[in-house]
C-alpha cells in the first residue's frame, strides 16, 4: 500500500463519460503516483494504467491491492433501462466496490450519488443544507437507487473505509440522459399549480472537478455539487423559448403513475417531482475548499438544450416530433394524458 502524498487512485467506469473525464484529469494532475482505470473494456485515458474487470464481480478485490483511493462513478441513470436491472446494476456495484475496497485495504472510497436523495417536495427549503434529511421515495426510481446506495454507505459495515458521498444537482452535459433532461425535450414545460419552479443544474465538467477534490480528500462526508443559485420558471421559459403549462399536482402525478403502471412511460410518477418541485442544494463543503463551478445555471441549461436538440419527449417518453407537436396543440391536460395514446399508436405501428 502506498503512503503519503504519492497515493494510488482508481476510477470505475473509466472507459466513458464522467469516469473517462475524471481518469484523464487525475492522470494529468500529477498529484497521484498512479491512476488506475477500471472498466469492462479499455478506453482512452492517457497516463492511466488499465485493469479490465467487471466491478460487480468480487474478483475486483484482487485489482485493488495497491490502491489507496477508489472513486466509483459507474452508475446507470437512463430512463430506458429496466428498473429492476438498473437497481441491480447500481446497488450491486456500490455494494461490491465497498466490500472489495475494505478487503483490499483501500482507505478511502468516493461514491457518486445524487442530490435527488434529498427528495423534491413543495416545502423544501431553498437551498437544502448538505446535512438535510434524505426524503426521497424508496421506490423503483433512479433516486430510489441512490437512496439505497447511501443506506449501504451509512451502515458502516466496513468501518475501516472512509466513504465520501458526492451528490450533484440535476446533471447536464455530453451523454447525460435522465428524466430531467427529457423534461426539456418536451414541447412545453410542466408546472404544478401553486408551486414556483426553482431550477439548479450541475454540468459534468464541474462534477469532475468536485470528484477530483473528493479523491484528494479535500472534501469529505456528504458533498453537494451544483451551479450557484437557481433559475426561476420565467427565466427557464425565456432561455428555452418554451412556454410552461400548469396542472394540479394530483392530476399530474395520478395520471403519470397510471401511465407508468401500464408500461407507457419509463419512470414512476415520483420522478416527475424532480421537474416541478425544488431540490436546490447548498455546496458549502466545496466552497470551503475553494471550489467554484465553471458553469452557471444558464450556461448549463444551454448545454442541455444543445445536447437534446432534435429530440422529443412527452412525460419522459421519447416520441416523434409530429406526436409531440400534436400533444402541444391539444392543450395542457391532453399533453399529459395524450402521451398514452401516442405510445399506443407507435406500438400498433410496430406490430403491423
Amino acid at each position: 500500500m502506498s503512503t503519503g502524498d504519492r497515493r494510488v487512485v482508481a476510477v470505475t467506469g473509466a472507459a466513458s463519460g464522467i469516469g473517462q473525464a475524471l481518469t484523464a484529469r487525475l492522470a494529468a494532475s500529477g498529484r497521484f503516483a498512479r491512476v488506475i482505470a477500471l472498466d469492462t473494456a479499455r478506453g482512452e485515458a492517457p497516463g492511466a494504467v488499465w485493469r479490465v474487470v467487471d466491478i460487480r464481480d468480487p474478483v475486483l478485490a484482487g485489482r485493488l491491492s495497491d490502491v489507496d483511493v477508489l472513486v466509483h462513478v459507474d452508475v446507470d441513470r437512463s430512463p430506458e433501462t429496466d428498473p429492476k436491472e438498473r437497481r441491480t446494476y447500481n446497488v450491486r456495484g456500490a455494494q461490491t466496490v465497498i466490500a472489495c475496497a475494505a478487503g483490499a485495504g483501500v482507505r478511502s472510497v468516493v461514491l457518486l450519488s445524487s442530490a435527488s436523495v434529498y427528495g423534491a417536495t413543495a416545502d423544501n427549503p431553498v437551498p437544502l443544507a448538505e446535512d438535510a434529511p434524505l426524503r426521497a421515495e424508496p421506490d423503483t426510481s433512479v433516486a430510489g437507487d441512490f437512496l439505497e446506495i447511501e443506506e449501504l454507505a451509512a451502515s458502516r459495515l466496513h468501518p475501516g473505509v472512509r466513504i465520501t458521498m458526492v451528490r450533484p444537482a440535476a446533471l447536464v452535459g455530453p451523454g447525460v440522459d435522465t428524466v430531467v433532461t427529457r423534461h426539456f425535450e418536451a414541447p412545453r414545460l410542466l408546472k404544478a399549480k401553486g408551486v414556483e419552479p426553482r431550477w439548479q443544474f450541475c454540468h459534468t465538467d464541474d462534477l469532475v472537478t468536485a470528484l477530483e477534490l473528493a479523491a484528494h480528500g479535500d472534501v469529505t462526508g456528504a458533498v453537494a455539487v451544483g451551479c450557484d443559485g437557481f433559475l426561476t420558471g420565467p427565466e427557464v421559459e425565456r432561455i428555452t423559448g418554451k412556454a410552461g403549462f400548469e396542472l394540479p399536482a394530483s392530476l399530474t402525478f395520478g395520471t403519470a403513475q397510471r401511465l407508468h403502471r401500464l408500461g407507457l412511460t419509463p419512470a414512476p410518477a415520483t420522478d416527475l417531482h424532480y421537474v416541478v418541485y425544488p431540490w436546490v442544494v447548498d455546496c458549502a463543503r466545496l466552497r470551503a475548499a475553494g471550489w467554484k463551478p465553471v458553469h452557471d445555471n444558464e450556461s448549463a441549461l444551454q448545454a442541455l438544450l444543445e445536447e437534446s436538440a432534435g429530440r422529443h419527449a412527452v412525460v419522459g417518453r421519447r416520441v416523434g416530433g409530429k406526436e409531440a407537436t400534436m400533444a402541444t396543440a391539444a392543450g395542457a391536460t391532453v399533453a399529459v394524458i395524450g402521451a398514452a395514446a401516442a405510445v399506443r399508436r407507435a406500438r400498433r405501428r410496430r406490430r403491423l
